[in-house]
């Protein structure tokens, strides 16, 4: 309930601020003057025309004109002629007119308000599949973790990694709105072949990471219902991720609908453990506006923000966006509209990450089971503690996490590689094709870590880690790209927010130094002595900020030479 008045209230917000926006817009008609929303209805069949998410097909780009003259419909944003009367209307002719004021007598602002959420609804789809990433496994094993060891203490981190990646989201998708070019794409235009291959392997590790995580996290919540082996529950979970991709042959809409029954199962389970532990909510408001960070914590803050910014989620994003077909002239209404979107599904995954590290806080905090706690034996535990219902409860919430960012990862690893490589292969071979670069890595995990206990919890979080040190070289090059007025034309990102995604860019460099700093316990002591391991520590770091330097610096040099 609180999740679902959450999304309604920021969406009647955003209606209520836009509709007052677009007081006196001019609205496209065809000879069809009645009818208000074909326009629309067009686009949408249009857009599952194009099969937008790639399995069966793989644009590289959409057209930019998405109603020709089949259509009956021409679209001419620089000239209002006045208004004819629709009768008088040859066939094929258009105009651009006023709004009609409604036979109610409301006045426009009723009439616009509707048309606005109608549009809304239009462009309603790629945000949510965007947030699947937000609530992934590798998200709940570190929201558990963090409940468990440290309270409600860090709960202001989740709020400022939420916040910094719903950023670097509305940048990917204005990238991919404006552009009608994703990420990769861009990468793989605008880059030197040495440094677009280590991109790419960058991202594919950063991809194959992520989905052992979901794999796994799938596999634990079929054991926990099951009592399936983690190793066959790898082989289902892989298998029932590769056939629900082709629910894509049903149309957009089911895809995104299925997408979204997963994200509702995981909400009203995190909503059932929440409803029924009861978490503290002044020590909750405390963890978010008061921010604390014992030494301990460092290496958990560093892996909360690599998994809740997820680098293969911004290729991902920036390239569904384009499964919505944009009038001419209409780029900075789509991207709002994206933003709207964008917002509220973050906004859900905030709140359902935000449960389950109340619920481990209050169940866990300060208890001997709070060392070992994971994602396996933390249905162990909340069964025992408060029932087994719990423990199924977790088990569904597990299961819903895993299988839909299985298969968001799926896509993701399919836009990547056919944009860094220009791959030109058939949907089905390309699909195998990243699902066994994952499969094999997940099975040998699987098979070492056997039955799962505290092993594969530390993976894991060497996994989350390992998303954060990949991150800047999503980041950097999403920030080049968006800041540029030749690639984004009017649609460049304002100075002040671009200056904004820069330092967020650099905390996040900057946190992963440190973090390396904590953990191998680097001081100016060895350095002076010259001690062997810590000159090679400080050679990787000071390696790994120049290379994040050379992507930064690499695209505006070539343009410069080109200039």
């Amino acid at each position: 309930q609180v999740i679902l008045a959450q999304v309604s209230f920021g969406c009647a917000m955003s209606a209520a601020s836009r509709a007052m926006e677009n007081l006196g817009a001019p609205l496209i008609l065809t000879e069809d003057a009645g009818d208000e929303h074909k326009l629309f209805r067009q686009s949408s069949s249009e857009s599952a025309q194009l099969s937008p998410y790639g399995l069966l097909e793989a644009p590289s780009s959409v057209p930019s004109t998405p109603l020709g003259p089949s259509a009956g419909v021409t679209v001419e944003p620089d000239t209002k002629p006045a208004h004819v009367p629709s009768a008088v209307l040859e066939a094929g002719e258009s105009q651009i007119v006023d709004p009609p004021p409604p036979a109610d007598g409301r006045g426009p602002r009723a009439w616009l308000s509707r048309s606005w959420l109608w549009r809304l609804l239009e462009f309603t789809g790629p945000g949510w599949l965007m947030s699947v990433a937000y609530i992934d496994p590798g998200n709940l094993e570190a929201d558990l973790q963090c409940g468990a060891q440290f309270g409600y203490m860090l709960l202001w981190a989740l709020l400022f990694a939420t916040t910094m990646g719903l950023g670097m989201q509305l940048v990917a998708a204005r990238l991919g709105c404006a552009t009608r070019r994703h990420l990769a794409e861009h990468c793989q235009e605008h880059y030197p072949f040495g440094l677009r291959v280590f991109l790419w392997v960058m991202t594919e590790l950063a991809i194959i990471g992520s989905d052992i995580q979901e794999v796994i996290g799938s596999s634990i919540g079929l054991k926990l219902l099951f009592g399936l082996p983690i190793p066959l529950g790898v082989v289902i979970t892989a298998a029932a991720a590769f056939g629900f991709l082709f629910l894509e042959r049903l149309g957009t809409r089911p895809l995104e609908l299925f997408f979204g029954g997963l994200i509702l199962i995981l909400a009203l389970s995190m909503s059932g453990l929440f409803s029924v532990i009861k978490p503290d909510p002044d020590e909750m408001m405390r963890g978010l506006v008061v921010p604390r960070m014992p030494p301990s914590a460092v290496k958990q803050v560093v892996g909360m923000l690599g998994c809740v910014i997820m680098p293969h989620n911004l290729f991902l994003h920036s390239a569904l966006v384009q499964s919505r077909v944009v009038a001419p002239g209409e780029e900075a209404n789509a991207v709002f509209l994206f933003g709207v979107e964008s917002t509220a599904a973050i906004l859900t995954s905030l709140l359902i990450n935000m449960s389950v590290v109340a619920v481990f806080s209050k169940g866990f905090y300060g208890s001997p089971a709070a060392a070992d706690i994971g994602l396996g034996s933390a249905g162990h535990y909340l069964g025992d503690r408060y029932g087994d219902l719990m423990r199924i409860i977790w088990a569904l919430g597990l299961c819903a996490a895993g299988q839909s960012s299985t298969m968001t990862g799926a896509y993701a690893g399919q836009w990547v590689m056919q944009g860094y490589l220009q791959l030109q292969v058939k949907s089905w071979k390309r699909a195998i094709i990243t699902r066994s670069m994952a499969l094999f890595p997940t099975l040998l995990v699987a098979f070492y870590f056997g039955g799962g206990g505290s092993g594969l919890d530390a993976f894991n979080e060497c996994l989350n880690l390992l998303q954060a040190v990949v991150l800047p070289f999503a980041v950097v090059p999403l920030l080049t790209f968006a800041g540029s007025r030749s690639i984004m034309g009017d649609l460049v990102l304002s100075r002040a927010f671009l200056v904004l995604g820069w330092v967020a860019a650099c905390s996040i460099m900057a946190a992963n130094v440190y973090m390396v700093l904590v953990e191998v316990g680097l001081n100016a002591a060895d350095l002076a002595s010259g001690e062997a391991r810590s000159l090679g520590v400080l050679g990787c770091l000071l390696l790994y900020v120049a290379t994040v330097v050379f992507v930064a610096w690499a695209p505006s040099s070539a343009w410069r030479s080109s200039g």
